[in-house]
């Protein structure tokens, strides 16, 4: 591997580990204030423990997933630093608000809440979770309008040198930026996949309490209650909001969208592929099952429609971008890791979506404990969303390339050019080991507290029970 595949891996398993830890952060944050707000309303004890459990958990979650973002902004100097020339105007006005605006913000009502226990009004309490909620899902948002900017350049001016080559690109419209329409497809989508990665995670504990039979039936019930609606409404959220960001790709990103279904030629009407055998060197199917039309459908809301194929846009991208790269240049992304992370994260969505309606089902019929396999393949389903999530982010970005910009900057363009590959190699592997230490204490620290299950409240509070040392992180 050259320094740019070394520093790509090491930005891409950085991220990974880091997008852990997010969408739960994201989904319980909101699930621990629906029942902090239940409790508020009911003055119910059981919600009142139910926060205090779930909370604990969250705040768990919540301290790795700060680490292990640091790492992610210190890459833009170490290995990406002509990318933090060339863009650095736009990337980091997006950035610098999550930080001063977002974190603080959902940073100082995670205290509020933590310590604030019989010591503010309880609506005063209430309000910090939601704070808490609210901050880390803005958090999201600006880190997303910061990626959309790289999916679909909007709100900016070429800068160029005395020859009229590109240098670099300056802000010209914070407005637009925003408005990106990307964002507004790519922001609902993480959101629900946030609300889902929660829901299955308490849907999960709880099932694991109720065939343990801990001795807390009616709490975990509850909680399984809770989590199987908001699931619910988290995966239909998912799949509508996936629809759009789909259609939203075939017109803004036509490449990444052939690449995920394995369109070598354009078609019209378009047909979807279930499954795909294809020799991705030579750009052709060997072995291809698909739906007919259903690619149209997918892109139009109509039977018939083109979808472009991966070689006829590759040689519009070659023509195009001649003068600047040549006429070698290459624009196909890695079809075969674009074409399978998109059926993870579709295949993983579709069986969450069976698994909480048939969880409703078995609740509205009250038969919770009467099919103990279900229960068992709800324990095992805490994997999906964390499948669907990774698939989905691996999608986005390999979809993309060559592009780190697209349309403006090549990856290889991107990279630092006084960082070797032995010091890149020597990074990787110290981020690598370090992120997996993390992740293994994350695991650890979550199953041995959700395995606990939840103590009296008099006892202690999320504050008193989390480790000391995350909290402070």
């Amino acid at each position: 591997m050259d320094a740019v595949d070394l520093a790509r891996l090491q930005f891409a398993i950085t991220t990974v580990y880091h997008f852990f830890f997010v969408p739960l952060t994201l989904g319980l944050a909101i699930l621990t204030a629906i029942m902090q707000t239940a409790w508020y309303r009911t003055d119910n004890p059981v919600y009142k423990r139910m926060t205090k459990f779930w909370g604990k958990l969250f705040v768990i979650n919540f301290a790795m997933g700060v680490v292990t973002g640091i790492v992610l902004e210190f890459q833009f100097g170490m290995n990406w630093s002509e990318y933090s020339r060339f863009m650095g105007d736009i990337f980091g006005a997006p950035l610098a608000i999550e930080a001063l605006l977002a974190f603080f913000l959902e940073s100082t009502f995670i205290g509020v809440w933590l310590f604030g226990w019989d010591k503010v009004g309880r609506g005063v309490h209430l309000a910090a979770i939601w704070l808490v909620a609210l901050g880390s899902n803005i958090s999201a948002l600006w880190i997303l309008i910061a990626n959309s900017f790289m999916q679909q350049p909007e709100g900016y001016k070429e800068v160029l040198d005395a020859n009229g080559n590109l240098i670099k690109v300056e802000l010209n419209s914070f407005a637009d930026v925003i408005a990106n329409g990307n964002v507004w497809v790519q922001f609902p989508h993480v959101l629900a996949a946030g609300i889902t990665t929660a829901a299955f995670f308490v849907l999960g504990i709880s099932v694991w309490h109720l065939l343990r039979k801990t001795g807390e039936r009616d709490f975990f019930e509850r909680s399984f209650r809770f989590a199987a609606v908001y699931g619910l409404v988290g995966i239909i959220m998912v799949i509508m909001v996936g629809h759009t960001q789909a259609q939203h790709m075939v017109e803004t990103q036509p490449m990444k969208m052939a690449a995920a279904e394995g369109l070598f030629d354009s078609e019209d009407p378009a047909d979807l592929s279930l499954i795909t055998i294809g020799d991705w060197e030579q750009r052709k199917d060997v072995f291809s099952i698909r739906i007919p039309s259903a690619l149209s459908l997918l892109a139009y809301n109509k039977l018939d429609g083109e979808v472009r194929g991966i070689n006829d846009l590759n040689a519009e991208y070659k023509a195009l971008y001649a003068d600047r790269y040549g006429p070698a240049a290459d624009y196909i992304p890695p079809v075969a890791a674009t074409y399978w992370s998109f059926r993870a994260m579709v295949g993983a969505g579709f069986a969450m979506l069976g698994l909480a309606a048939f969880a409703i089902y078995q609740m509205v019929r009250d038969r919770l404990g009467s099919n103990p396999r279900f229960l068992r393949v709800l324990f095992w389903a805490i994997a999906l969303p964390y499948i669907a999530n990774t698939g989905g982010w691996l999608m986005t970005e390999l979809g993309r390339q060559p592009w780190i910009v697209f349309g403006l900057q090549r990856t290889e363009e991107a990279v630092s050019p006084n960082v070797s590959t032995a010091m890149i190699a020597f990074s990787l592997v110290l981020f690598t080991l370090i992120y997996g230490v993390l992740m293994f204490a994350d695991i650890y620290l979550l199953a041995k507290y959700g395995k606990l299950g939840p103590v009296d409240e008099d006892e202690h509070t999320p504050a008193a029970d989390a480790e000391p040392s995350l909290v402070a992180g």
